[in-house]
């Protein structure tokens, strides 16, 4: 069980990325423990309740907006974007069904397919480089 470090609600689930209750991202804040979530001062690095570390304000393994954005506009037939930020199962999506149309070009159906996956790949890419999609999988804020 995880607390929002912002106003010390528990996430509904471990893949949570924003806080319900204040809509802080996952992560973000240094006023609760995100282990217990009883209050912590900001300054301090070890909660005094359950003597987890709390980890830094911006994370190290945080992923690249342009680099998901362009793989998003480049690459996102394939589902690149949504590999690189952690999406996994949304880019598996991706990539079936592109190889399906592949497959089926020979019908003139798949070209629907490849120009759909597109067209998806496209406007992602475009919505992370302009901020709407912006943390990956863990919810980790994206860098710029």
């Amino acid at each position: 069980m995880y607390y929002c470090k912002n106003c010390g609600e528990p996430y509904m689930s471990d893949e949570a990325v924003l806080c319900v209750r204040c809509g802080a991202g996952k992560g973000l804040g240094t006023n609760y423990c995100h282990s217990c979530g009883k209050p912590m001062t900001p300054d301090t690095s070890v909660c005094l309740n359950c003597g987890v570390p709390s980890y830094p304000q911006t994370p190290t393994n945080a992923k690249s907006k342009i680099a998901a954005g362009l793989f998003g506009i480049f690459l996102g037939q394939f589902g690149v974007h949504n590999f690189y930020l952690g999406y996994t199962q949304k880019a598996v999506i991706q990539l079936v069904l592109t190889l399906v149309g592949y497959a089926l070009c020979c019908v003139f159906v798949g070209i629907f397919f490849i120009l759909a996956t597109s067209i998806w790949g496209l406007v992602e890419g475009i919505l992370i480089l302009v901020g709407k999609i912006n943390t990956d999988g863990s919810g980790i804020p994206l860098t710029e």
